[in-house]
């Protein structure tokens, strides 16, 4: 699976859209005139696994994750009392969400970093390309956040932008001149920088496939660049190169009690995914692999064990609340019963014993609990209360009515405001001429699938003027693989409709098929829903806002899942419209 995330930048095209704020504006109020609108009301996500009710929480405690849902590849910061954390998004938008904390335990989303156009350049490339790997740090030394990132559109490559106050915006996108992925930022004691990186072996070394290396630069901090001629390998392969270690990458540099300690994350994002750590007396290295690598991975255990947390890695460390322990914050999955990852990479946290030499991720060698005991000093678990991010068993209704559109709402490769328009009547979504099946800018707004056993229900309001008119629900692991449930139009007819489509093996192709259609009565809006149990997934409609009837049966989901379909995401379920429509009813 790493071998995908080897890229070249040059296969992606470099040309730049860009579109003004008077235009934007424009493109909104079109989307109120336009006829055959569909005007979407009465949202409503509903999660209840199993793994929640079983395990209630204790005062004391909270649930881990603490970000369900397609939210991997974490890094966390702190600037005083304020934690910041962020993830990867590849071609959603706007990317590379952002959250902050006071405790380690609540988290409220403050926004996206790469929020505009000029920041974020995916229109033309495929789901999982784009965001990889998203680095937040603090530099205290001149008081400024830093993101550092690798772009894979857009002819951006490894990119940084920084802000003063994470809160008011971040900047335009710095391109960095190294190739490789997963870069991080280190700021010594005496303002000195460096850039960590994974790469390629020099031309000519490589001695196996997934064979990698760690790269350092230093970094001009005034200017932003990193200096000519000072690149230096300081891992090779990984812990121990005669065992032939893959995907070296993610590297971290922490400094205690006067050394250095690079942490890495080794054998690929699957099933044999760790975390390795490194000390040396320079930031420079020579490294020195710890005695007792891996401190953090879930591959030893039995394939079929019961609530399996896997592929556990990809972490980054801070100092908690009280100023004593550390905590580390890592992506890992959580298959259903046919082992499965649909809810993708999701973001974990676990505390850190430093007290020797090395860290180790506290039970992060043991098979993995959905509950934690709360840092000390935090007396309250506001998960999913005033604002704060929800985990475990939980709701989420939106009526659209908002001035603001919360900030799950997901575009994919363009912004939601070039499609949406929000008002007390709910939402309504301009159909671009594009369908879900085209690596383009579709008018879908996504919401990640955060739970084994979940409802997504929405109401439509639409009547389709054509064949190519379609509007409805979608669940999307890719633009190869996704199921279609919307109401069209054949003749004079209206239907409902359950499309699959499926790329084929070792192919580009990807085969469509009608699952399932029936005329349908457009005379009153008609309530859609997307449910699912583990691996079964059901699409429902209702024409009198009570009663469902199911379309297509009970299909399965492995489609949505990353060990089928491949790539990086989670599934992303969406309301959807499109005037280029290409599902035909039976």
């Amino acid at each position: 699976m790493m071998k995908k995330r080897q890229f070249a930048i040059s296969t992606f095209k470099r040309k730049t859209i860009f579109l003004t704020a008077a235009f934007s504006a424009l493109f909104s109020l079109t989307v109120i005139s336009q006829p055959n609108t569909p005007l979407f009301t009465n949202f409503v996500y509903e999660g209840n696994d199993k793994i929640y009710t079983d395990n209630p929480l204790k005062p004391g405690e909270f649930y881990n994750p603490i970000l369900q849902g397609c939210y991997p590849d974490p890094s966390i910061t702190r600037k005083g009392d304020d934690y910041y954390l962020v993830a990867s998004t590849f071609a959603m938008f706007p990317g590379v969400p952002i959250f902050h904390s006071k405790d380690l335990v609540n988290w409220r989303q403050i926004g996206h970093v790469l929020d505009r156009k000029s920041q974020l350049i995916v229109h033309d490339c495929g789901i999982s390309a784009g965001i990889y790997a998203p680095q937040i740090l603090y530099n205290k030394n001149n008081d400024t956040f830093y993101m550092i990132t690798t772009q894979f559109s857009g002819g951006f490559g490894n990119i940084v932008v920084k802000t003063k106050d994470p809160l008011k915006g971040w900047s335009d996108p710095i391109k960095l001149a190294f190739n490789g992925i997963d870069p991080s930022l280190f700021f010594d004691d005496n303002g000195k920088g460096y850039v960590i990186h994974n790469d390629a072996p020099d031309q000519g070394k490589e001695l196996y496939n997934g064979h990698r290396v760690i790269k350092i630069w230093e970094y001009d901090v005034e200017n932003d660049k990193v200096i000519p001629g000072t690149d230096k390998i300081i891992v090779d392969g990984g812990v121990d190169l005669s065992k032939k270690p893959i995907w070296i990458e993610a590297p971290h540099i922490y400094k205690k009690n006067g050394k250095y300690y690079l942490m890495c994350a080794e054998g690929g994002t699957g099933d044999w995914h760790s975390e390795v750590i490194f000390v040396s007396d320079n930031p420079k290295g020579p490294y020195t692999p710890a005695p007792n690598n891996p401190i953090l991975t879930q591959r030893h255990f039995p394939k079929e064990r019961v609530n399996k947390v896997d592929w556990a890695g990809h972490a980054d460390l801070v100092l908690g609340p009280d100023n004593k322990t550390y905590y580390g914050v890592f992506l890992a999955v959580r298959p259903n019963d046919k082992q499965r990852v649909n809810t993708g990479r999701e973001t974990f946290i676990l505390p850190v014993d430093w007290s020797g030499e090395f860290p180790v991720f506290v039970n992060g060698l043991v098979p993995m609990e959905p509950k934690l005991k709360m840092p000390a000093g935090v007396t309250e678990n506001k998960t999913g209360k005033d604002g704060f991010f929800p985990n475990g068993n939980f709701t989420f209704a939106d009526d659209f009515s908002a001035e603001k559109l919360d900030y799950r709402w997901i575009g994919l490769r363009g912004p939601r405001e070039d499609f949406i328009s929000t008002s007390k009547q709910g939402l309504k979504i301009k159909p671009f001429e594009t369908n879900i099946k085209e690596v383009k800018p579709t008018s879908t707004l996504f919401y990640r699938q955060m739970h084994k056993t979940f409802s997504f229900t929405a109401t439509v309001d639409y009547k389709p003027a054509s064949e190519k008119d379609l509007a409805g629900l979608v669940a999307l692991q890719s633009e190869r693989f996704n199921f279609v449930f919307g109401i069209t139009k054949k003749g004079a007819d209206y239907y409902i409709l359950l499309e699959r489509t499926a790329g084929k093996f070792r192919s580009r192709e990807v085969e469509s098929k009608i699952l399932a259609s029936a005329k349908i009565d457009l005379s009153k809006p008609v309530r859609l829903q997307v449910a699912a149990n583990g691996d079964d997934y059901q699409f429902s409609y209702s024409t009198n806002g009570t009663d469902f009837v199911n379309l297509g049966g009970t299909v399965s989901g492995d489609i949505l899942s990353t060990d089928v379909a491949g790539g990086f995401t989670g599934c992303l379920l969406g309301l959807y419209a499109t005037s280029a429509n290409n599902a035909v009813p039976e």
